[in-house]
């Protein structure tokens, strides 16, 4: 059992676990640099440390726009939260007031079933006393 344990090669390394294989185009790499060393050989650990930095920049990228959704999610459900308990309170609100009406009514109706048609005339008389004084100001402005 002793022989199959191997120690792993560090994982901060990449040369060890990538080998000294960069691509066979010879083109350079992205700092400006030529893969081949002065003198003529391929310099493969500087090759995997370019591809890792590559690799993290993009990796820290993705980071961030991932953090951008999470926090534009975690705002779009709170705003939904105040928005349904602002409509609860509108509703609690808008019920409260039809009580309140439906209660006038119901004394005016009683109101008008004791006095007969007279408050009729009365109504009619605002309305156009209203009436006048809107075409009024309509007309003076």
């Amino acid at each position: 059992m002793s022989q199959r344990v191997r120690t792993a090669p560090s994982l901060r390394d990449r040369s060890a676990l990538l080998g000294t294989t960069p691509p066979q185009s010879g083109r350079s790499t992205p700092f400006g640099g030529s893969i081949y060393n002065p003198s003529g050989q391929i310099n493969g650990h500087r090759y995997a440390d370019d591809l890792e930095g590559q690799n993290d920049e993009a990796l820290d990228g993705l980071s961030a726009k991932v953090k951008l959704l999470k926090d534009i999610t975690i705002g779009i459900g709170n705003e939904v939260r105040e928005s349904t308990i602002q409509l609860s309170q509108m509703n609690d609100a808008f019920a409260e007031t039809g009580g309140i009406l439906s209660g006038t009514f119901r004394r005016m109706n009683n109101m008008a079933a004791r006095q007969g048609c007279r408050w009729l005339w009365y109504i009619v008389f605002l309305v156009i006393v209203f009436w006048f004084f809107m075409v009024v100001w309509w007309f003076r402005r």
